[in-house]
């Protein structure tokens, strides 16, 4: 006996974004500070890479890899931010089961690539304060090189089964997504199949990934600051802690609201959507937008070469 409030088909040609559910109304005003954000990521990493690639004295590992992070939050925003604000202005829910899947694969392999990125830093940052005068002889051109390669294609092998395990299954429940943007989770929930094998996929990207992450950035930093706290003076330990400090802001811009998601999501189901969606959206603009404010604001090489850039009158 069919449902009539059921649609039944199989791999549908589109599915139906909602945007923020229950905050419909408000999808105009909520695009203000989104659209606001978006243009800030935008012009702050294009700056980055513009100053990064014009002065020669920030031709180092630190930078490279820090162009490496605004390239990926270039690439993060925009596979997301332009299809939600067409919903948020004209109403435009429909994509393309093809454009749905290629956006949760870029969503995730840019994700799990920026991850990889930190870890690299911390790398860069652990060398050069427990090894100051072997990080020019450690972290080489080719070196370097070498570790950016691996974080890009770890990155796109880990979350390529994503698309080809949502092709697999057979969709014949709804094609209305509660959200934003198409997440890996959100679409295969729509399947009529039994998804254990995409569910538990997701849990080892989860925990292969941003959760070896983050073990070996703690263990950078434990190293770090230990070689810190050996320093003679207090003076010298603030200013040593200094050169880490914008690389810690964004680590925790960067973790600490999918961990906040996940908590939410198990142990408050109860949490009104909209205000699951919203975190989730956070999520997805905060980083890009505060990466390059924080390392322009705590790097001084790169304020100084920016204040030569901005005329003053």
């Amino acid at each position: 006996m069919s449902d009539s409030n059921t649609t039944y088909f199989t791999n549908p040609s589109t599915f139906i974004l909602l945007g923020i559910p229950g905050l419909e109304t408000a999808h105009v005003w909520i695009s203000i500070p989104f659209c606001a954000m978006y243009a800030i990521a935008i012009l702050g990493n294009v700056t980055i890479l513009f100053i990064v690639k014009t002065e020669p004295s920030l031709h180092e590992p630190m930078y490279y890899f820090l162009c490496m992070l605004a390239v990926t939050d270039l690439v993060l925003s925009t596979c997301t931010l332009p299809k939600m604000l067409s919903i948020f202005w004209f109403n435009a829910r429909e994509i393309d089961f093809g454009a749905c899947v290629t956006q949760l694969y870029f969503v995730h392999c840019f994700t799990a690539t920026e991850s990889g990125i930190f870890v690299a830093m911390a790398l860069d940052r652990f060398v050069a304060i427990c090894h100051p005068l072997r990080h020019s002889t450690i972290l080489t051109n080719r070196v370097v090189a070498k570790i950016s390669l691996a974080v890009v294609l770890r990155g796109c092998i880990l979350t390529l089964p994503y698309p080809f395990l949502a092709r697999h299954w057979p969709y014949c429940r709804t094609n209305i997504i509660p959200h934003t943007h198409c997440e890996h989770l959100l679409v295969v929930k729509l399947s009529c199949a039994d998804i254990r094998v995409s569910s538990y996929y997701g849990l080892f990207v989860l925990i292969s990934g941003m959760g070896l992450d983050m073990f070996l950035i703690a263990l950078s930093y434990i190293q770090i600051l230990r070689a810190i706290f050996r320093l003679p003076t207090k003076e010298t330990r603030l200013k040593t802690f200094g050169t880490c400090s914008s690389h810690l802001c964004v680590i925790l811009a960067f973790y600490i609201p999918p961990l906040l998601v996940s908590l939410m999501s198990r142990f408050l189901p109860m949490l009104p959507l909209h205000f699951q969606s919203l975190i989730a959206n956070v999520y997805l603009l905060v980083p890009p937008m505060l990466n390059p404010i924080i390392y322009g604001m705590r790097t001084k090489q790169i304020r100084v070469r920016l204040l030569r850039l901005v005329p003053l009158s």
